[in-house]
């Protein structure tokens, strides 16, 4: 086969971590048995990334981003639009826009008694957002706001009207059991001045609203946190930016239940595609994120062609370093962008991207990037959930001829979510080994975090991420090869309890199994599928059996400290991407 190679990005969120004593000093990437991350670490390239600079604690926004090729020290006008975009509110130049939670409020002493009023507010927050949506402004006539819900316990909250800018600080506190802030101006124009005004004026009007609701007096009166208050924070303009394609010479899409990431793609045309059932939480359905981008990129789901419709003139952002760290805005006098610096049009709720033609030579598919992000891990880190971000096996294993069971030998009851993660990756690489050897068109995968979230901590560290990236045809001969791959089953994956995480005892023991594993690999130690399970754990998929690019064979923090590509930044990523896959960015 010839011609360009097909890219699908998997970004874990919240991958990256730290050793933790009760794993006997290990990281949960080191306790969790993940063969599938392994076989792609073993098949290419490894090294750590740190996806805007060393030593910076980045948010989500920030890192993609950069990992995108968009340096945010330069681009970065907040992440509110990112989020009110992706739940689908349009945004003209001129609005200003809000990530937000919805957060449960000491009305008596204004203290924030909890940030997140309710993860699991799927049911309750499009009614609240209804409530709020349209509301009036006492004061500020000529001003709007739309909300919408987003997902868990947040929401998209636009303001338009004149004389806004995004330079206005949060009424978030970031921490529990804080007073509520007052929004006040981040710079001395008297723009800023109005604005933080007006969104002061937005914050009250929410909680009128939300205090005399129905759902918080239904929630008061069983005992449940109140949603009695919208932490506006992130303010942002939509940035001005030319598109993904334009910049890297790939059709992109992009599957990403997490509102803010579909938001920021949207910033970069890039198509959001929708996974039946997938829903950014504990309860996603994994199997439908694979089954859908590996479609987008073989050939089942052909990129949309919708007319161009003229876009309002913008104003590009200034071009120079704001210097500091990955949030800061940019710092240069905004200049007129034209045709030629291929800026986006303005979106519109449910739009996609910019007219393509379906189909490439070589292949039945029309996407050429495929970016898959998975919210989970990170959500287990901030809940600090130690077993379930790292997990045991559910005493059920792939081989050469199947499912099979592993006996009493097993170490938990319940699969836990970096093995979900696994376990998704698995049909991913078999979805494309089957399209690869049918001849539609070849594949890579490239396996990365966007930040750090160590379960010690319960938030984002700067501590760098695991990277590899690899061929899918060299990652199913580190599995074995065909016979192995053709049977990964297909179809939903079950999902853990969290609220019954095995105990410390069973994973550490997991962990004593993996070490063997992994000296296994490295000393080069043939797969026997009649190998004790007393010393190699129940499991019964192989480790690395072929080793190319450098000799790492492991996927986790320690490992990949010895791979090839060193440490690097983020911004490396795509060059790195490109050359692999044989694409050039235009001239």
């Amino acid at each position: 086969m010839t011609g360009k190679v097909r890219v699908l990005f998997l970004l874990v969120d919240g991958i990256g971590d730290v050793s933790v004593p009760e794993f006997g000093d290990r990281t949960p990437l080191e306790v969790a048995h993940v063969p599938h991350l392994d076989a792609i670490a073993a098949a290419g390239l490894t090294g750590l990334m740190d996806p805007v600079e060393p030593g910076l604690a980045c948010g989500s926004d920030t890192a993609h981003m950069s990992l995108f090729g968009y340096d945010p020290r330069i681009h970065y006008r907040g992440r509110g639009a990112f989020e009110s975009m992706g739940a689908g509110i349009p945004m003209a130049p001129g609005d200003i826009a809000f990530k937000c939670n919805f957060a449960t409020l000491d009305s008596a002493s204004g203290i924030v008694v909890s940030r997140r009023a309710d993860r699991h507010f799927e049911h309750v927050g499009p009614v609240l957002c209804a409530a709020l949506d349209g509301l009036p402004l006492p004061g500020y006539p000529q001003h709007s706001v739309s909300v919408k819900y987003a997902t868990e316990h947040r929401c998209g909250v636009v303001v338009r009207g004149p004389g806004l800018t995004d330079a206005v600080g949060d009424t978030d506190p970031l921490k529990d059991k804080l007073p509520l802030k007052r929004s006040v101006p981040t710079d001395d124009t008297a723009e800023a001045q109005f604005t933080s005004g007006l969104v002061n004026a937005v914050s009250d009007a929410f909680r009128a609203v939300l205090e005399t609701h129905p759902v918080n007096q239904r929630r008061a009166a069983e005992g449940q946190q109140v949603a009695n208050v919208v932490l506006l924070r992130g303010c942002g303009s939509r940035i001005r930016v030319p598109s993904f394609q334009q910049r890297h010479g790939m059709r992109p899409c992009l599957v990403a239940p997490t509102k803010i990431i579909a938001g920021l793609g949207m910033s970069f045309d890039m198509d959001v595609l929708d996974a039946p059932g997938a829903t950014g939480s504990y309860d996603s359905m994994f199997h439908a994120k694979a089954e859908t981008i590996c479609d987008a990129l073989t050939g089942g789901n052909r990129p949309p062609a919708p007319p161009m419709k003229a876009a309002p003139p913008l104003q590009q952002q200034g071009q120079g370093e704001s210097g500091g760290g990955g949030d800061g805005k940019a710092a240069e006098p905004a200049v007129e962008a034209t045709e030629d610096e291929g800026a986006n049009p303005a979106w519109e709720p449910g739009r996609r991207g910019p007219a393509m033609e379906a189909g490439v030579a070589g292949s039945s598919g029309g996407y050429e990037f495929g970016f898959v992000h998975v919210k989970a891990v990170d959500d287990t880190g901030h809940d600090r959930m130690l077993q379930n971000k790292a997990g045991g096996g559910q005493g059920q294993a792939w081989s050469g001829a199947g499912l099979v069971l592993t006996g009493s030998l097993q170490i938990t009851g319940w699969v836990r979510f970096l093995e979900v993660v696994d376990r998704m990756v698995a049909q991913m690489l078999r979805r494309l080994w089957q399209a690869e050897a049918a001849g539609r068109g070849r594949y890579l995968v490239v396996l990365a975090g966007d930040h750090s979230t160590p379960v010690v901590f319960g938030d984002h560290s700067n501590e760098p991420v695991p990277f590899a990236i690899a061929s899918v045809r060299h990652a199913v001969e580190a599995l074995g090869g065909p016979a192995y791959i053709e049977n990964v089953p297909l179809g939903p994956i079950p999902l853990p309890d969290i609220k019954n995480p095995p105990p410390f005892t069973e994973l550490r023991k997991q962990a004593a199994f993996k070490d063997a594993r992994r000296k296994a690999a490295w000393a080069g130690r043939p797969w026997d599928p009649a190998m004790p399970a007393e010393l190699f754990g129940p499991w019964r998929e192989p480790w690395p059996q072929a080793v190319r690019g450098d000799p790492v064979r492991s996927y986790d923090e320690v490992s990949v400290a010895r791979g090839a590509l060193g440490r690097f930044p983020g911004s490396q990523v795509m060059g790195l991407v490109k050359q692999f896959a044989g694409f050039a960015a235009p001239a």
